[in-house]
């Protein structure tokens, strides 16, 4: 294993939460009615992907731009007086990581300027030495171009890297993209289809570190067993 890859939202950060109160409070001022199972089915998803959702469920005329601009100014000043809430076991898992010599990518499907500002708020851009932003791929997840952008900058295989993911988006764009990813539950618990994909499941990034390591292991042992 050579490459970490780490999605951001409901995974480094608790953040999912946190911006759909933004989302709501911006819709609701302007007459619309954010429903769970509309959130929740965003998760994982760029801008573009997002507004289509958003544009099916409420209508052409839907104010995507302005209400999402809201949301995020918003968001940002809470993180600015506030910070990034910091999801358990992921400040070890990055010490972990880096340790072992392995490298750290961040493919998220928020804009790339608001990833590294959240990276900085938080003090964990120092252990990245990659960040992808949902703006610098042209399809979204499921599509698996961001993670195999990642791969890519890192000079990694995907059979090289491991994702960390939280949504049935993000879960199905590593799979596309033949990279084996841990599941770290946050706003959504999915069925048995989407965890059967995942190499292993986590509740935690205290657990994340022990799958990894069984991995880590798995992966030496089929290795050895090919040698001759």
């Amino acid at each position: 294993m050579r490459l970490a890859i780490f999605d951001m939202d409901g995974l480094i950060f608790d953040s999912e939460r946190m911006f759909m109160e933004k989302l709501d409070k911006a819709m609701s001022e302007r007459g619309y009615t954010l429903t769970l199972e509309v959130y929740l089915s965003m998760l994982g998803a760029n801008a573009e992907s997002c507004m289509e959702t958003m544009k099916s469920y409420y209508g052409q005329d839907y104010p995507y731009k302005e209400i999402s601009d809201a949301a995020r100014a918003a968001f940002n000043d809470d993180a600015r007086k506030n910070g990034m809430p910091v999801k358990p076991g992921i400040p070890e898992l990055l010490e972990f990581l880096k340790a072992q010599g392995i490298k750290c990518a961040v493919a998220s499907s928020t804009e790339s300027e608001f990833v590294r500002e959240y990276l900085e708020i938080s003090g964990l851009d120092k252990f990245f030495d990659i960040v992808i932003g949902g703006d610098m791929v042209g399809r979204s997840k499921p599509a698996p171009d961001i993670f195999l952008k990642a791969c890519e900058t890192a000079g990694a295989e995907p059979s090289e890297a491991v994702v960390l993911e939280d949504s049935e988006n993000g879960i199905k764009a590593a799979v596309n993209g033949g990279i084996p990813v841990i599941w770290i539950p946050d706003m959504k618990r999915h069925g048995e289809e989407i965890v059967s994909l995942c190499a292993a499941t986590a509740a935690d990034g205290f657990g994340a570190i022990e799958k990894i390591k069984e991995l880590s292991l798995l992966a030496q042992t089929v290795s050895s067993l090919k040698k001759p």
